[in-house]
């Protein structure tokens, strides 16, 4: 093949055919299976469809199916090109983000036979603005992958179109994507796919997090979206039917320095699972014309979650031409010069045969990708196409399945709007109107509380609301709800609130509600029906006697019921005024309750702090902001109660800033504040209790259950630490900073489960150089960045300076000060390193941990507790990378522990993870499905770090 464009190259055109535009079409006719696909023209007339000839007959239909909220719209002239993609010609917009309430979000809910729970699938939207408003104002906003943010859409040019292209894991039968008004514009989108991709696609998507297609720009590239091929000038953009997923593969432009290579003959895909037949895509490589490498780099996409700082790299290699067997192509697969030790050395590409090298690249800034010769090359090396993606976790958990599903079955039986658009229950930000959900420390959203009084609600009592298995409190009173009152409410145990009243219910309370709410254990009202009786059959005349003789059986038991309510409760507190309580609760504290708070948030007076801790009888901690006392709410809940010292520097406008503050943070691996008081002098926090003690006194042995902790234990404590601090980084908004991270503000459960505590530092930071200028450095010496504090200049990575010296203590056992005679001490990382020096890991290791850890995975902690302490600043990782970090610590440490004692069981062939009590001890007793789902991830990957 000389370096000029070849005649096969034209031949090969034949077949693909060549656009006459530069919109996104291939002129390819004959009809193939798409099975599952779903092909949305925004903004086109309800029930209009049509097969778009250029992708092989794939049929669009209009969004009406998909979503009830916003206006349809057509671009403007001079934006209406009659030659581009039909999708472009039409969008739907949001001007008061889909709802009469003005809500922020508008969503669009995918569902076809072919989304089912664990599925993968490849969501694109695009977007063309063209001026569809008639402002001609250029807007900006978010778009959601269900409750987690994908990318900000930010438009630049009228008449720009923009795609954005993710792989993501559906949790449930549904996919949704959302657009939320950011207040920077008004969003729209022009249109939106769906495709199912087969199961060994794409591994590295998971439930927990989603692979983003990056968008970055090139002069010579039509399309923003890197997902690239090598064909010479002139060829298309390939997708349907050459990649049967419809995925997008477009020029990568044109390089001067660099020729191509085509051939006619189909390259063998059948080693890597990216394809699954012969395509054309792959039949094209790029090579230097005169040199000996090939370069290209990428940076961080503005678009999407600019810190992710986590990239998949996919490199897809298959030799083209015959070599003789004189000359070799052998080239290494460098990833910025292999500074991170994860490059190929001697690659040789297999004649006809495709391969795929992937890459998990760490860091923000630039990094470059270069194919270099070896010297026994005699030939230059190629690229036949390539990926870049953002890992983006998903750290937002959405509704639980049921519960979503009955909500929007509920939103579709009585056509409400209000605010319901996408996850009823998260993020909280965005939650649904008259809902009050319970948010567990893990797992997904409960809904307690369903109020849709006044509501518009016509017809009977839908089935739906029965499938809210948590639902407390159901309030459906001034609707024109008619029909009997169902069955299935009196099967809705957690129910303790149910109101029917001001209705056209008609017939007979069943039995079982009314024998609950005579015994106490339901509270129903129901008056306000005028064809409602009681329950003598006799009596089931429709008159308003009856009725009035159901409101006086309802009201009367009560009235009577509050008045005894009200009278124990005055005789408990004053009997608990004169007795000490504390020996009555003192039994509790061994084994406290677990379970949502039904007080979240929730506002104290003085007395009822005096009441919850028998007068202050229990001091539990002390720090900064004052005492902490163990309390007891209503429900016997234990909490700790912070009571701000005489002597604190907060002021009430401090403190009102500080509880507003963290009565919006909300996480599993943050301790949740559950309400505070201000009542005149007396101000306190009330926090969820932490029978687990904090981390500073389990590694010192001075918690009661001082057993020594285990390094998988370590490991795990450290990963959840580093979860909650980088949810405070970057999920909330504005970001948080903790500014005290340390081990005596990490606390743990009576499992062991870690959460971030102490926010009493906390500060909000949200510039674009994520820094606030400080005037007092505050922290805790020992864990107190030496930059911030020279420069009072504040970041995310003054955390992360504090997180590094924790990881230190962890692996050691020591305290920050480590003590080297009976005078002097030094820095914990100082003596790590003079350590490291004179040995090997095992001189720097807790010996409590009696060597039973892996010694690669206590090395990798090591050096990354280590970047983190680096100066200046930005040469520390962020928290994201600590995260994924930890998560690879932690499968050489489970991967270690399995191969350990599967050598030690000679007696089998494998370790039964079902019976052996041994493995779930040295793990620390952790749950036999994560030991074997973290086995698993282990070994996904057979180049390169494993998949995060």
């Amino acid at each position: 093949m000389g370096p000029s464009v070849p005649a096969l190259f034209f031949n090969v055109v034949l077949v693909v055919c060549l656009v006459a535009s530069s919109e996104l079409a291939l002129v390819v006719h004959g009809q193939l299976d798409s099975p599952g696909f779903i092909s949305i023209d925004c903004g086109i007339a309800d029930g209009r469809t049509y097969s778009d000839q250029s992708t092989s007959g794939l049929l669009y239909v209009s969004d009406t199916g998909f979503t009830d909220a916003g206006l349809n719209a057509a671009v403007r002239a001079p934006y209406d090109d009659p030659d581009m993609a039909e999708r472009y010609r039409t969008v739907r917009y949001f001007p008061t983000g889909g709802a009469s309430s003005g809500a922020a979000r508008s969503c669009y809910t995918l569902r076809s036979p072919a989304v089912a729970p664990g599925g993968r699938y490849l969501i694109r939207a695009a977007f063309h603005y063209g001026n569809c408003d008639g402002f001609n104002e250029l807007p900006a906003f978010d778009l959601y992958l269900g409750v987690n943010r994908w990318a900000t859409v930010n438009i630049t040019g009228t008449g720009v179109k923009y795609i954005l292209e993710a792989v993501a894991v559906s949790p449930a039968d549904f996919l949704q994507v959302c657009l939320v008004n950011t207040g920077l514009g008004t969003p729209f989108i022009s249109g939106l796919d769906l495709r199912p991709l087969r199961a060994a696609m794409y591994p590295e998507a998971t439930v927990n997090q989603s692979l983003l297609l990056l968008s970055l720009s090139r002069p010579s590239a039509t399309f923003g979206f890197n997902r690239y091929q090598f064909w010479p000038p002139g060829a298309p953009l390939f997708r349907y039917p050459y990649d049967p997923y419809d995925r997008l593969w477009q020029r990568y432009g044109n390089v001067a320095a660099w020729t191509n290579i085509t051939t006619s003959n189909d390259v063998d895909v059948s080693n890597i699972t990216s394809f699954d037949k012969p395509s054309a895509i792959l039949r094209s490589a790029v090579t230097p014309v005169n040199g000996t490498r090939i370069d290209f780099s990428w940076t961080s996409d503005p678009a999407l979650d600019t810190d992710n700082s986590t990239y998949l790299l996919l490199l897809y290699f298959a030799e083209l031409q015959t070599v003789p067997s004189n000359a070799l192509r052998q080239f290494d697969i460098l990833v910025d010069n292999d500074a991170a030790g994860n490059g190929i050395q001697g690659y040789i590409p297999k004649y006809l045969s495709a391969e795929i090298v992937k890459r998990m690249v760490q860091g923000s800034g630039q990094h470059t990708v270069s194919l270099v010769a070896t010297p026994e090359a005699t030939l230059p090396p190629i690229l036949n196409a390539f990926e870049i993606y953002s890992v983006k976790m998903m750290t937002e958990i959405a509704t639980n399945d049921a519960d979503a599903k009955a909500m929007m079955m509920t939103r579709t039986t009585y056509g409400l709007k209000k605010n319901w658009m996408g996850d009823p229950c998260a993020p909280k930000a965005f939650a649904w109107d008259g809902l009050n959900c319970s948010y567990p420390s893990s797992g997904p959203a409960w809904i307690t509380t369903l109020r849709l009084s006044s509501s518009g609600l016509t017809g009977a009592v839908d089935s739906s609301f029965g499938d809210l298995k948590s639902l407390q409190y159901l309030d459906l009173s001034n609707n024109n709800l008619s029909g009997p009152v169902p069955d299935f409410l009196a099967q809705m145990s957690s129910l303790t609130f149910l109101d029917l009243s001001s209705n056209k219910i008609s017939g007979q309370v069943p039995t079982v509600l009314l024998e609950r709410h005579r015994n106490g254990s339901l509270v129903l009202r129901t008056g306000n029906n005028a064809n409602m009786c009681d329950n003598d059959a006799s009596t089931c005349d429709l008159g308003k006697k009856n009725n009035r003789t159901l409101v006086i059986a309802t009201v009367v038991p009560i009235v009577l019921a509050t008045l005894l309510f009200v009278a124990a409760f005055l005789i408990i507190r004053r009997m608990r005024n004169r007795q000490d309580i504390w020996m009555a609760n003192n039994a509790r504290l061994n084994s406290p309750r677990e379970g949502s708070n039904i007080f979240e948030n929730r506002k104290f007076t003085y007395k009822e702090l005096k009441l919850m801790t028998a007068n202050f009888r229990e001091e539990i901690g002390r720090g900064g902001f004052g005492a902490v006392f163990l309390g007891y709410l209503e429900n016997e809940s234990p909490v700790a109660i912070k009571m701000r010292s005489e002597t604190s520097s907060q002021g009430d406008k401090e403190f009102l800033a500080e509880a507003q503050h963290l009565s919006r943070v909300h996480h599993k691996i943050l301790v949740s504040l559950i309400g505070y008081c201000k009542d005149k002098k007396h101000m306190a926090l009330v926090y969820e209790y932490m029978p687990g003690g904090n981390l500073e006194d389990r590694l010192r042995g001075e918690a009661s259950a001082a057993t020594p902790l285990t390094w998988h234990q370590r490991l795990k404590i450290a990963l959840d630490s580093a979860q909650g601090l980088e949810y405070l980084h970057k999920s909330c908004q504005p970001p948080l900073i903790h500014r005290d991270v340390k081990t005596k503000n990490i606390l743990l459960s009576a499992d062991l489960e870690a959460k971030i505590a102490d926010f009493g530092l906390m500060k909000a930071f949200a510039d674009e150089f994520k820094t606030h200028v400080t005037t007092m450095p505050a922290g805790t010496l020992g864990y107190l960045d030496p930059e911030y504090y020279n420069t009072s200049q504040l970041s995310e990575k003054s955390d992360v300076y504090s997180f590094g010296v924790v990881l230190l203590e962890l692996i050691t056992g020591q305290p920050p000060a480590v003590p080297i005679s009976s005078s002097e001490s030094i820095h914990i990382a100082l003596w790590v390193r003079q350590k490291l020096s004179e040995g090997d890991i095992v001189s720097i290791a807790d010996p409590r941990m009696r060597g039973e850890y892996d010694v690669n995975s206590v090395w990798k902690v090591t050096e990354l507790a280590l970047k983190c302490k680096e100066l200046p600043s930005r040469e520390r990782p962020a928290m994201a990378d600590i995260v994924a970090e930890l998560k690879e610590s932690l499968e050489l440490q489970v991967s270690y522990a399995m191969g350990y004692y599967s050598s030690v069981n000679l007696s089998t062939t494998s370790v039964d993870l079902h019976s052996d009590a041994q493995l779930s001890d040295h793990l620390g007793k952790e749950s036999v499905p994560e030991l074997q789902n973290v086995a698993i991830t282990s070994t996904t990957s057979s180049i390169g770090p494993a998949p995060r």
